[in-house]
């Protein structure tokens, strides 16, 4: 199998590239007449007109919350502190979950992007788009809450370039996403389906709609492999050797096909919306369909 492409090394150098990749995005959405209401950026729904300041509900506080979002009266009466929110906070909030695990590290070529970059450049550009749209973005874990302004794209960028999580495949994170706001999902979605079932349950219970990206190598659609195989897992924990490879490419597909229907099943019964994304295809189609998807819902 091929190695993993280098991830990038600072979070400045995957900023320039995030936002290079957004600067080219109007001039796409004007060719794209379908897409010509959604490009009207910092133009977004509310639950309620008008009632932008209204109470939502409280959180339990998160790391990184300031001391001035903290309501101290309602932090008085239990043992955590919490935060109020307002209406408009939860509405115009978008959370990412990038998959950090090994098997995002693949390319089936040493030019291609990896997984794991394309899904962070992705990610980092759709921030860059809503933030500048007037939304607040974070991640799907206590570790960057949903906030608006440039200082929160470096936090974003830093996040992102850590290193490799141990695991081999990755699962969703969704426990501290925020109630009534959206959820952006980049993996390729190897690992347990279970997995992405319980995450996409726990969001649809707190009213969260959202996107689902399956980012794939295109030489893991097409299973090129003849002969003679070794087949191990980026973290080495799974082995396959086999004498022909090309006999089991019917069946690879078939299974491929399989998890590719449960995922859109997974995503539509949530009120999510699935797609596949090919590292050989060019980054701007996948950012302008995650762009147009998110609106959809306002």
């Amino acid at each position: 199998m091929t190695e993993a492409a280098p991830h990038s090394a600072r979070p400045a150098g995957l900023r320039r590239r995030a936002e290079a990749l957004a600067s080219a995005l109007p001039p796409l959405m004007a060719d794209a007449r379908h897409l010509a209401a959604t490009v009207q950026l910092g133009e977004h729904g509310r639950r309620r007109s008008g009632m932008g300041d209204e109470f939502w509900q409280y959180r339990p506080a998160h790391a990184g919350d300031e001391a001035r979002l903290i309501d101290w009266r309602r932090s008085g009466k239990a043992d955590a502190q919490f935060v109020r929110e307002k209406e408009w906070q939860a509405a115009q909030s978008v959370h990412l979950w990038v998959d950090d695990s090994r098997s995002m590290e693949f390319t089936g070529d040493p030019k291609r992007q990896a997984k794991a970059d394309r899904a962070r450049l992705l990610a980092l550009s759709l921030a860059v788009l809503l933030i500048r749209a007037g939304e607040r973005v974070g991640l799907a874990d206590p570790i960057a809450p949903p906030r608006s302004g440039e200082v929160q794209l470096l936090r974003l960028a830093q996040a992102f370039t850590r290193a490799a999580g141990e695991a081999d495949f990755g699962a969703p994170e969704a426990r501290a996403i925020l109630a009534g706001s959206r959820a952006v999902f980049l993996s390729d979605f190897m690992g347990e389906p279970e997995a992405v079932e319980m995450a996409l349950a726990l969001a649809a219970d707190k009213g969260v709609t959202g996107v689902l990206m399956q980012v794939l190598d295109p030489v893991e659609e097409a299973f090129p492999f003849d002969g003679r195989t070794i087949f191990e897992s980026m973290g080495g924990t799974l082995t396959h050797e086999t004498r022909k490879a090309g006999d089991l490419r019917a069946r690879y597909q078939e299974r491929l096909a399989e998890r590719k229907a449960r995922l859109a099943d997974y995503a539509q019964k949530a009120g999510w919306l699935y797609t596949t994304h090919h590292t050989g295809e060019p980054a701007q189609g996948a950012l302008l369909w995650i762009y147009a998807a998110l609106r959809k819902d306002h």
